[in-house]
């Protein structure tokens, strides 16, 4: 099995994100919406939000998933950070998602001072919620009717994980 190679995303890599963002398998499990643009994605890359951050993970230099990392703003919440994660339907279970959250978890632990992660799941991403527990993000909450997927409202739980003392 090839390894796996982290790094910052490149405007080389928009046409990957824009194709891994319209899986169905992908925008599924998100808050992504079906069909994005090359445009939408190149104003991502060439205009970040201030404290975003995008890390992509390489198999053979294939892009094989994306996860953005986004520090709060806010002054009195500037130690948490939010991110969100795709992985290609041809690379599941494959350690991608694994790699990218532990290169995610350094960054933060390490470099960005963040204290707090937190991220949204829907409630039946067991896929998706057993990597972040493996992480050790807890569950804090449920939202009801979060958000709206292939036209009916979904469930999602508040996970969060705290930098070790």
């Amino acid at each position: 099995m090839s390894d796996i190679a982290i790094r910052h995303a490149e405007l080389r890599d928009l046409d990957a994100l824009r194709q891994i963002n319209a899986q169905p398998e992908v925008y599924h499990n998100t808050l992504q919406i079906p069909h994005p643009s090359l445009e939408m994605w190149e104003e991502r890359m060439k205009h970040p939000y201030a404290g975003r951050k995008h890390l992509v993970a390489c198999i053979d230099d294939v892009v094989a998933g994306h996860l953005v990392v986004s520090v709060e703003p806010n002054p009195r919440r500037s130690h948490v950070a939010s991110f969100g994660i795709g992985v290609s339907a041809h690379f599941r279970n494959r350690g991608v998602a694994s790699a990218l959250l532990a290169a995610m978890v350094d960054l933060c632990d390490n470099w960005l001072r963040i204290e707090r992660i937190e991220l949204t799941v829907f409630v039946d991403n067991e896929p998706g919620i057993a990597v972040y527990r493996k992480f050790g993000f807890e569950i804090e909450g449920t939202g009801k009717d979060y958000a709206l997927r292939n036209g009916q409202f979904v469930d999602a739980y508040f996970m969060a994980r705290f930098k070790p003392l």
